[in-house]
């Protein structure tokens, strides 16, 4: 067991052998810490919150109580083999929210970025790969696998699919199921997931400029009524286009997926 001798921890709370806890961490009442579990400087458990398994926990993360973090898959396929969670910095994960470890068959890492917000009950399943600045509203949920690029929004009560990849900038409305992979930027809402054009609102507030919204918005419409299938839109875009913004969406519509697309309507 390390513990630096900063850090705070209540007297009732349980830090198994072999745990490492970092430079000013807080450590509050009757949380648990496994033996496995690295946190890093400066994180903070609330009372009852419980980090276990092979976790590592970047700096200045918040674990509010009743989460659960690294505990085993909820995958029957499990079979109690050593794999990881990791996840980043300055993270926020609330109330009763889960995070789940890998499994060997899918690689082996469940990991999570910097600056996310995971809000009450959110659960992000295991091997899911998930950006910087991801927010997850109440009770949304990641299956197996998925894939969410940086500053994604996952709106309450939301679930996607497993294997799912979900582009950069994308925002899944509350109350939506996605079982087909999003394009960067795209607004997905309705009951079973529609893509109902982009993500505007979230453009506009991190300063993209007018002449590349201009270009995606121009894109999307070329996707949306061009000949051909999907793919062959897509790649005549990128023959096309000198937007930054266009071509990320190009590259993962052309990128190998396990998925089909949500397409515009």
């Amino acid at each position: 067991m390390e513990i630096h001798p900063s850090a705070q921890i209540h007297v009732s709370a349980v830090i198994e052998d072999g745990a490492t806890i970092g430079e000013g961490c807080v450590i509050g009442p009757f949380s648990m810490v496994g033996a496995a579990v690295t946190l890093g400087r400066g994180v903070h458990l609330k009372s009852h919150a419980v980090v276990t398994g092979w976790t590592e926990v970047g700096e200045e993360t918040v674990i509010f109580p009743f989460a659960v973090v690294g505990e085993i898959p909820q995958d029957l396929k499990y079979a109690g083999e050593n794999t990881r969670l990791i996840v980043g910095k300055r993270n926020r994960i609330r109330e009763g929210a889960t995070l789940n470890l890998g499994t060997e068959g899918g690689g082996g890492v469940t990991r999570v970025g910097d600056d996310c917000l995971f809000m009450t009950g959110a659960h992000v399943g295991h091997d899911v790969q998930v950006g910087n600045r991801v927010i997850m509203a109440n009770q949304a949920a990641l299956a197996g696998h998925c894939i969410l690029g940086d500053d994604v929004i996952i709106g309450g009560l939301s679930g996607i699919h497993q294997w799912v990849r979900i582009g950069k900038g994308a925002i899944i409305g509350a109350v939506t199921m996605v079982t087909h992979d999003v394009i960067p930027h795209g607004l997905v809402q309705g009951p079973r997931g529609e893509l109902d054009g982009l993500n505007l609102v979230g453009l506009k507030r991190r300063g993209v400029a007018r002449a590349d919204i201009t270009a995606l918005r121009a894109a999307y419409q070329a996707l949306a009524q061009g000949d051909g299938a999907f793919q062959e839109r897509a790649r005549r875009i990128a023959d096309e286009t000198d937007s930054d913004y266009v071509r990320e969406v190009v590259d993962f519509i052309l990128a190998a997926s396990d998925r089909s697309f949500l397409t515009p309507s």
